[in-house]
């Protein structure tokens, strides 16, 4: 299902449990070859009050029948353009979702996958007041564009970091870079090492599935 005025093709699955008018939100971003459909899995395993939005990325991965957010140069560096545009769509996404849908703007978290992180920790960093929590799995935290972290903003602000000790795409140490530069900017972060590749597996996911019960 997508809103007509969306600006990224998308599927939601709404709340089985609706406490209020207005109910939190976790938006899935998924990563590069992917689609929308990848993390929607996810969904029965998170809190029932949720309302879940799982966003296609905006850009056809090489005829693969895939997306993806960006075009890489190399790891950590995105194609300058299709990051801009990427980014852009999702700022405007967010608020047509909340203006859409029956959406609690102020309890949004969103959750990344690799690419889809590195989507998630731009947002979050640039535009804090958007973002409720951040659920970053196996990515990086993009510190080669030119993007205005708003440092000052984000003490306080929830993040979860999972990664696989033997990621094969991304490297742990763009995860332990990541918990040094947010933890230095006083962020309520939870940090979790796996031993695992690229992906979520579950111990990863009932630790996600705990936090994010937490926020709300």
């Amino acid at each position: 299902m997508d809103l007509i005025t969306s600006t990224l093709y998308h599927k939601i699955v709404p709340p089985r449990k609706k406490l209020n008018k207005l109910s939190p939100a976790i938006i899935l971003l998924h990563g590069r070859g992917a689609d929308e459909n990848d993390l929607l899995g996810l969904a029965e395993y998170f809190d029932e009050s949720l309302f879940i939005v799982s966003v296609r990325a905006p850009f056809d991965f090489m005829n693969t029948g895939g997306y993806t957010w960006f075009d890489i140069q190399d790891i950590g560096s995105p194609d300058i353009k299709m990051f801009e545009e990427s980014y852009d769509k999702l700022l405007q996404f967010i608020k047509d979702v909340c203006s859409g849908y029956p959406i609690d703007p102020g309890k949004i978290i969103l959750f990344g996958f690799s690419m889809g992180t590195m989507m998630s920790l731009s947002v979050a960093l640039t535009q804090p007041q958007l973002v409720k929590a951040v659920v970053a799995n196996s990515g990086i935290l993009p510190e080669q564009l030119e993007l205005e972290y708003k440092w000052e903003d984000i003490k306080g602000k929830a993040f979860f970091i999972g990664h696989g000790i033997h990621d094969s795409i991304i490297p742990i140490s763009y995860a332990r870079r990541a918990k040094d530069l947010l933890l230095s900017h006083g962020v309520d972060l939870i940090y979790r090492e796996y031993e695992m590749d690229h992906q979520i597996d579950e111990e990863g996911l009932n630790d996600i599935i705990k936090w994010i019960a937490k926020q709300l």
